[in-house]
């Protein structure tokens, strides 16, 4: 239904897609009602949302499945006390959920906060506070429950907790269940003050249609939809905030990027508590009528497991970040019919040349890379069928109209190396944030002076395409040079032996600071001189000689955030103490 929303939906080439691609923004948009219930009515049988995980379970919902539930969920949500503007936080991993709360709590006007299962209490008290969250809805599994009840004697704000049974549909939390690999799952009774998912959505009336008053009472430009906390490395999370045009802004992603077909299957790897969920499995999606597959799996990630899915289910277009593609291609994915497989997309980290070649050589595929932040949708990207430039984030989206600046915010020429910035002179558009919440000091550090500053750095080559380079504060200055940490892990990427790689500057009393590079070694490779020689002349002879690690250290794994994103600043104080 994106014709809904585009006054064309289809382009000649790249240059009539970025000049003439217009989004109509209805009065009081709101998904659920415009969109996702429009098409229970259109296609109300069709599949929407299909479901399994590692113990077998499997579940298919229509259009008019979701309806009914998310309309018996918005009325559970609000017999509990949730209203319009009130702050949610799901933490709910891959349940299907997660689908069926957020939609409804857009039905209520709520502003709905993902989060990731891997929260401690010191998360949950920071992030209730931060951002006044009223109610929390989370899976019974692990220690979710008990984080948040630890985190209530310093959360005055949170009133309502909601309880989701991670095993058995609709079964009601505190009963014993055998999953249909055999799995007995012990009756885990809830903690005092919680409702159950179920119960209450089971015994709840369908939410009644809205009025046009309540519909406006939505301002779909200033109030809060959705909210993410960013990855925070150096300082505590900052709340991004998104309006409720968001969605629209996702059409782009879904339709033009990831290419996902109308009555198709898309898979994108991603938990519910990150931005790309809603990237990936979606508003984007469901808006272009493609149905969305969901693996929820808890055991330790199997490469072998995804291409099964894949295979099995018929999925069409597929994304994921280039370290699952890395991870594939070292499997025998020769007995493997991955024919229906249409498009495969990646975004988030250096894809390495080879990579490339190895996935269009097994399907015949190019993976075609983007560029997005939190902050916004997707904002460059590989368009269509048009000419692939491995390693590079592509060409600006449309609303985007991306520049790179210098240090005096001057446009850079061809080849040089900027920050990625978004002119405002027309406005906000959909999909740019609406502000880092209640921190007018960072949101003016980056909307200023006409534009929003990414804090990205990319160079632009004399075809138009982008590449990116890294963070704007992420640089090491050895010797004169500047080298960005990004450029030097892309290289190191190409390279057979690394499967994950960070590269930080380590201190040096004659160069000031030399390129480091901690690296996680691919099957069958052991660390040894003879290898750290190996690597250190691949990157020598692939990019300028100045560039290459002069300390290689391997390791079995890499500091991460948990959302993923590798720690540069816990190694850099790791070398420190070594140092000191």
């Amino acid at each position: 239904m994106e014709e809904v929303f585009l006054p064309r939906t289809e382009f000649k080439d790249y240059k009539d897609f970025f000049e003439n691609y217009k989004i109509n923004v209805p009065e009081h948009f709101n998904f659920s009602y415009d969109v996702m219930d429009v098409l229970a009515k259109k296609k109300g049988s069709s599949r929407a949302l299909v479901w399994t995980n590692d113990e077998g379970l499997f579940h298919e919902f229509s259009y008019a499945d979701i309806k009914e539930r998310t309309d018996k969920a918005a009325q559970f949500f609000a017999d509990s006390g949730i209203a319009k503007g009130d702050m949610v936080m799901l933490i709910l991993q891959r349940r299907y959920e997660f689908w069926i709360s957020i939609l409804a709590l857009h039905k209520l006007g709520a502003s709905v906060i993902p989060a990731t299962h891997m929260l401690t209490k010191e998360d949950i008290v920071y992030r209730n506070n931060a951002a006044s969250i009223k109610a929390v809805v989370a899976v019974h599994d692990g220690d979710i429950l008990k984080h948040v009840d630890d985190a209530l004697p310093e959360s005055p704000t949170l009133k309502i907790r909601i309880a989701v049974n991670p095993h058995g549909f609709d079964t009601p939390n505190g009963t014993e269940y055998t999953s249909p690999d055999g799995t007995k799952h012990e009756a885990r009774p809830l903690p005092s003050g919680w409702l159950d998912f179920s119960t209450g959505t089971a015994n709840a009336a369908p939410r009644k249609e809205p009025t046009k008053e309540e519909r406006a009472a939505i301002n779909s430009n200033d109030d809060i939809m959705l909210a993410y906390f960013t990855s925070g490395t150096t300082s505590h999370p900052k709340l991004v905030t998104h309006d409720w045009t968001y969605p629209l802004g996702h059409i782009v992603t879904a339709k033009y990027w990831q290419q996902v077909k109308k009555d198709g299957l898309h898979l994108t790897v991603a938990d519910t508590g990150w931005g790309k969920a809603v990237w990936g499995k979606l508003y984007g999606q469901f808006i272009c009528e493609c149905a969305v597959f969901v693996y929820d799996y808890h055991a330790k990630f199997k490469p072998i497991d995804l291409i099964k899915q894949i295979e099995e289910h018929k999925i069409t277009s597929f994304c994921a970040p280039p370290t699952i593609y890395r991870f594939l291609i070292q499997e025998d994915l020769s007995t493997f019919d991955l024919s229906h497989l249409e498009h495969c997309s990646t975004a988030g980290e250096p894809l390495s040349e080879e990579v490339f070649n190895r996935w269009k050589a097994i399907t015949g595929l190019e993976l075609r890379e983007g560029f997005g932040q939190t902050e916004t949708t997707l904002s460059l990207l590989n368009f269509g069928n048009e000419k692939v430039k491995p390693g590079s984030i592509g060409k600006p989206a449309p609303y985007y109209n991306v520049v790179l600046l210098n240090d005096e915010n001057e446009p850079c020429e061809d080849g040089e190396v900027g920050e990625i910035a978004f002119p405002l002179k027309n406005g906000k558009f959909p999909g740019l944030f609406i502000e880092y919440y209640r921190d007018q000091a960072k949101t003016s550090e980056v909307i200023r002076d006409g534009y929003y500053f990414t804090g990205d750095t990319a160079w632009r080559d004399e075809d138009g395409f982008f590449w990116f380079t890294g963070r704007s504060d992420d640089v090491i200055k050895c010797s004169g040079y500047r080298i960005g940490t990004f450029e030097v892990e892309s290289v190191l990427m190409q390279h057979p032996a690394v499967v994950e790689c960070a590269v930080t500057a380590a201190p040096d009393e004659v160069r000031g600071q030399v390129v480091k590079a901690t690296i996680v070694l691919a099957k069958g490779y052991t660390p040894s001189d003879d290898l750290v020689k190996d690597i250190q002349k691949f990157v020598k002879v692939t990019t300028a000689p100045y560039k290459y690690p002069r300390i290689v250290e391997f390791v079995t794994e890499l500091p991460k955030t948990i959302s993923g994103k590798i720690k540069r600043k816990d190694i850099r104080a790791n070398d420190a103490r070594k140092n000191s």
